[in-house]
């Protein structure tokens, strides 16, 4: 079998988790099955064999040092990071990394993010039947046996068997997420599977598709890596040529009007995640059905999914209910109604609510910082600097700054002085100083930054000098 080249697709917004998962830190960049974060398990499942060459990642700009960083804490190096300048869904994002390939007959293994796989065995077992009929340029996604009429996914209805090619089948149909009475009928039928969002095709096989079906996308995909440009550890596609592509899925653009679709039925103990309710089915439980993260204290409660990332979570006569606490929002909802938390996402955008789509703590590529409160003229934050990071080198026209460490050491630069702070000790920035913070420590560094000025938006800062190339 050739080496196979896993496509890593991570530019999901997450919204359907909320508030766990939002845009700006979506749910593949968190652990919720394991203790490892979704992106982090997709790319162990294809790193630790000679069978997998390192994987391309593809993933929005916005989210490239949280990509870096978690890659990096796991030792699953990738071969690129691809930085999407804008959102154009799944066809395009595939055919960049087809064309990155260079065009060639390099088996191609998309792999969503932000999906569950229990049986890692079955998973691989899976690829290498896959990858006879991809060499003979199939176009082939994994189908998963169905053991419920499940109405939120879509379906594969497979056809004849493939000669050469065990296990796999030609693809007789595709079929949108079905009422509950057709989903019943695909499940008494046993020939349809659900549709899992991954695929292992040629790359030249994928594009030559592409180009029958959707040249202008082919030809922008192309444009867009023929005139990347490489940006510290990141492959940035060029933004105009990769914006004139339109937004659609490889179903929609590909699979669904191509001859070469084939389907290799899956049984992965797999999970897209997708809802809540998806998430309670898909970890364990205790002997009342219930599913609990963080401090929680159930009682007389039973088949809930109850997830404290913030307050305690104390919970009296709950059945089939979600609820989730973070820093900043509490989510209650009936478990049966867990597809339509993309609705409420939707009202709290439409209502204003910055909630709706950033977490308190917000992650940068030298750590984080947490919002403690505000008020007028005022911003308390919580800063905390990794091992050998500094932040840019820069100045606010409108706010001055108090810092006061908790823990480690950091050196200080403030126009033209530069000194150490230790634990307990604290320094003021004037409005307008030149200043930076770096931590020179062997372990993070902590802080407690108060802002004061008329105005303390993220937008008033004027980067002088950055070593993430932000300046």
């Amino acid at each position: 079998m050739a080496t196979i080249h896993p496509v890593i697709l991570s530019g999901g917004a997450g919204t359907r988790l909320w508030p766990l998962s939002r845009p700006h830190y979506p749910k593949q960049f968190i652990a919720l099955t394991s203790g490892r974060t979704m992106l982090q398990e997709t790319a162990l499942r294809v790193s630790d064999t000679a069978a997998f060459a390192a994987p391309v990642v593809v993933c929005s700009d916005d989210h490239r040092f949280v990509v870096a960083e978690q890659m990096r804490s796991v030792d699953a190096a990738p071969a690129a990071i691809m930085l999407e300048p804008v959102a154009r869904n799944t066809a395009p994002a595939i055919a960049a990394a087809a064309a990155w390939l260079g065009e060639s007959d390099a088996l191609m293994l998309v792999l969503p993010s932000d999906h569950v796989i229990r049986d890692t065995a079955a998973f691989r077992s899976a690829v290498a039947r896959a990858a006879v009929a991809a060499e003979a340029g199939w176009l082939v996604t994994f189908g998963i046996p169905p053991d419920r009429p499940e109405t939120g996914y879509g379906y594969i209805a497979r056809g004849a068997a493939l000669e050469g090619c065990d296990g796999a089948y030609a693809v007789a149909r595709f079929a949108e997420k079905p009422d509950e009475k057709t989903a019943a009928r695909y499940l008494a039928r046993g020939d349809h599977a659900w549709n899992s969002g991954m695929f292992l095709f040629r790359a030249d096989a994928y594009l030559a598709e592409l180009d029958r079906l959707r040249p202008a996308m082919a030809e922008a995909c192309r444009k867009a890596v023929a005139e990347a440009r490489a940006d510290l550890d990141f492959l940035r596609l060029d933004e105009a040529a990769f914006a004139a592509c339109d937004a659609e899925s490889i179903d929609y653009a590909v699979m669904e009007h191509t001859d070469r679709a084939a389907v290799v039925p899956a049984d992965l103990g797999w999970s897209d995640v997708g809802s809540w309710s998806a998430l309670w089915d898909a970890v364990d439980r205790d002997d009342e059905g219930n599913a609990t993260v963080g401090t929680v204290v159930a009682v007389d409660s039973r088949d809930s999914y109850l997830r404290a990332d913030g307050p305690l979570i104390a919970a009296l006569g709950l059945e089939d209910m979600v609820v989730v606490t973070t820093a900043d929002a509490v989510l209650v909802a009936p478990k049966d109604r867990a597809q339509e938390v993309r609705a409420l996402y939707d009202a709290l955008r439409e209502g204003g609510h910055d909630e709706a789509d950033q977490h308190r703590k917000v992650f940068r590529p030298w750590g984080s910082y947490e919002g403690i409160d505000s008020g007028d003229g005022f911003q308390v934050k919580h800063i905390t600097v990794k091992p050998g990071a500094k932040l840019s080198l820069q100045k606010h026209r409108h706010r001055a700054e108090h810092w006061i460490v908790v823990r480690g050491r950091a050196r200080v630069t403030r126009d033209e002085e530069s000194f150490v702070l230790e634990a307990n000790q604290s320094t003021y920035i004037p409005l307008g100083a030149v200043h930076r913070l770096e931590n020179i420590g062997d372990d993070p560094l902590d802080l407690i930054e108060v802002q004061s000025g008329d105005y303390l938006g993220e937008d008033d800062i004027e980067r002088l000098e950055d070593k993430y190339g932000r300046s």
